[in-house]
């Protein structure tokens, strides 16, 4: 997919006219027209700053990576507090139970603290976009945004 593309898809998804997106970028509608038509590209600064209003990495912009947990979120919508704290609730019971069983270990040597972070993180993302896909699926149309 070339950038064009990706810049028209995500500037849908936030509801912006062209003219809104280079205000907040801070350009021209011309020169924002002409990325979204392949025109011309976006210096690496501007993609940057493009990425970091869609909250996607440069990469995802330039096609070279699939979805990003950030796009993703913003595809799915966000959770609510109530789901948040369950989120955070059964993690901790994960971790818990994972490292009283003596479960974080690699061929008999504990884990350093940094992995066990790694895998918070990885359970916590998985746990989260479980959660916002099951949502999306479940939730009666009349109930959507």
């Amino acid at each position: 997919m070339k950038i064009g593309k990706t810049l028209n898809e995500l500037r849908a998804r936030k509801r912006l006219t062209q003219d809104e997106m280079a205000d907040l970028l801070g350009v021209k509608r011309a020169r924002y027209n002409s990325w979204e038509n392949n025109i011309a590209r976006p210096d690496l600064d501007m993609l940057g700053k493009l990425a970091e209003v869609h909250g996607v990495s440069v990469d995802f912009l330039l096609g070279r990576s699939p979805d990003t947990s950030s796009f993703a979120q913003s595809m799915l919508g966000t959770l609510a507090p109530r789901e948040e704290r369950d989120i955070a609730k059964d993690l901790e019971k994960m971790m818990n139970d994972l490292e009283s069983n003596e479960a974080l270990a690699f061929h008999g040597e504990a884990m350093d603290e940094q992995t066990k972070e790694l895998l918070r993180i990885s359970l916590e993302n998985s746990m989260r976009l479980a959660k916002q896909l099951s949502k999306q699926k479940f939730t009666p149309h009349k109930y959507r945004e």
